[in-house]
């Protein structure tokens, strides 16, 4: 079992991590899309949030700016909400 969870933890490790738990929209979504501005192409930010429209922005802002979201993941826990993207800047993203 133990070597699942270290797994699921390398599945999920990134060049650089936004903690945006606490922060609401659009405020996850924009410091996102200006840590990306300062990445090299296939550099990976994990962003963390706990903001439910985050959901639907942090997908979007993939598509919209060419960077590809890797993974996506909503935690089980009704009470304490905890959304994770891990995000790969794309090579022809362009500069905001």
């Amino acid at each position: 079992m133990r070597d699942d969870v270290e797994d699921d933890a390398d599945s999920w490790r990134a060049d650089r991590t936004l903690d945006a738990r606490g922060l609401a929209c659009p405020l996850p979504v924009l410091k996102a899309r200006k840590w990306l501005v300062t990445m090299s192409a296939g550099e990976t930010l994990l962003v963390e949030a706990t903001d439910p429209m985050a959901a639907i922005d942090i997908p979007h802002l993939c598509q919209q700016d060419c960077h590809r979201l890797v993974r996506q993941e909503r935690s089980a826990d009704p009470g304490r909400p905890l959304l994770r993207f891990l995000i790969e800047r794309g090579a022809t993203a362009q500069p905001v």
